[in-house]
Parts: structure tokens; sequence; C-alpha cells
């Protein structure tokens, strides 16, 4: 096993926890009683990319919701890679269409993250 597969195996439960409370972020761009936590999204995203060692870490200001750019690049002539992701939520209506409650997250063994996880 690589020492990569070992760290993620060994902090598997802190990462698993902190997605968790990301994932409970009341982040509904669309809502305008959400614009706090939206920006505490940002925050979220922008510590973490920090504490992964991203550089120029910013929360940048837009006619909307905040962006969080970063980058690394301490690695020359090697391709530049770009991850684009988002870090609102949709409204959860429907709410009766919900099996568990929202923004409250339910892990659940599945065949692929068995697979994933096996030895």
């Amino acid at each position: 096993m690589g020492d990569w597969q070992r760290y993620l195996e060994e902090h598997a439960a802190r990462f698993t926890e902190e997605l968790v409370d990301f994932l409970r972020i009341q982040s509904v761009s669309t809502d305008s009683a959400y614009r706090d936590e939206v920006r505490k999204a940002a925050r979220w995203t922008a510590n973490r990319l920090e504490q992964a060692g991203m550089e120029h870490v910013q929360i940048m200001e837009t006619e909307g919701h905040p962006v969080v750019y970063a980058d690394w690049l301490h690695a020359p002539g090697r391709p530049t890679l770009l991850i684009y992701g988002h870090f609102d939520v949709q409204p959860a209506d429907p709410l009766e269409l919900w099996e568990h409650p929202r923004l409250n997250p339910t892990l659940k063994a599945t065949p692929f993250l068995l697979e994933v996880h096996r030895t």
C-alpha cells in the first residue's frame, strides 16, 4: 500500500467529519436569508485550501456571492490543473421528497465504497 493510501485510511474519520461539517452549512445561494451561510461556506473552503498548502488563497467579492481562489505554482514544466467547484446548495423544496433531513448528511455503505476500502 502506498503512503498516500495509508494516509487516507489513517485520517478517513477526520476527513469524513470535516466533509459532514461542510455539508451542514446552509449555503442556499438563491435565498438572501442565507447570505451569511454562503460566506461561511466560502470561508470553510478557503481555510481548507490553506490547510492543504495552497497559496494566494483569497475570498474574492463579486456582484453576487463570493468566489474562492487559490494556487500553487511550484511544478515548472508540469501541466496546470484547474478545479472548479461550488460551495452553495439549491433550495430543498419539495421537502416531502427527502429521505433524510436536509443538510444533515447520512452516511450509507454502498458496494462502491466497500470496494474502495477492500484490501
